[in-house]
């Protein structure tokens, strides 16, 4: 497992270089979307609309930061629990997606589109919001004002620390961590 850094745009090219399990350190633009910001990003799509943001060799991080307290960029900014996305997550994978940051698990129907198009998943450690929004720099809300947390941002990030968990090739740091475990009490 390697240390990786990236800068995004994260190219499909460079996806495929990513496997389960690297430690990564994101800079440059990522964009902060959750489920309510996912569903009318969808809406848009199935409409054949122009989204506000543009996806092609993007990152998302499914984050609702708090407020950013004086002379900071944001509050805190700990992941949310991805599955809330799933439901979504394929349309914007088609739509060119290339990476998602966020917690927990992934349903089968994402992890198909991501090997279908090339597309990695990354998680960031829930708990450490505080530490985590120390990496972010700047912040500007780029659509969906009236959702507050919720709303769509534009982040610029400098060693954003986050593990590959499910590569392009649908392998999974959760299933193979815990086999590596299960095997290691043996």
């Amino acid at each position: 497992m390697a240390q990786v850094k990236i800068t995004t745009p994260l190219t499909r090219e460079a996806v495929r270089n990513l496997k389960a399990g690297d430690s990564c350190l994101i800079s440059g633009v990522i964009y902060t979307a959750r489920d309510a910001a996912h569903k009318r990003l969808c809406e848009l799509v199935a409409q054949g609309k122009e989204l506000p943001m543009d996806v092609k060799d993007a990152i998302i991080y499914f984050v609702g930061p708090t407020p950013a307290k004086p002379g900071q960029a944001i509050g805190s900014a700990g992941p949310t629990t991805s599955y809330r996305m799933d439901a979504y997550s394929p349309i914007m994978i088609g739509q060119g997606l290339t990476g998602m940051i966020g917690k927990g698990k992934r349903g089968p129907e994402v992890v198909a589109a991501m090997k279908e198009h090339g597309a990695v998943y990354f998680g960031a450690i829930g708990g450490c919001g505080a530490l985590l929004s120390k990496c972010i720099k700047k912040a500007e809300i780029v659509a969906y004002e009236d959702l507050g947390a919720e709303a769509i941002r534009r982040l610029e990030v400098e060693d954003f620390p986050v593990i590959v968990i499910i590569d392009a090739e649908g392998n999974n740091l959760y299933e193979s961590g815990r086999a590596a475990y299960l095997e290691s009490l043996k």
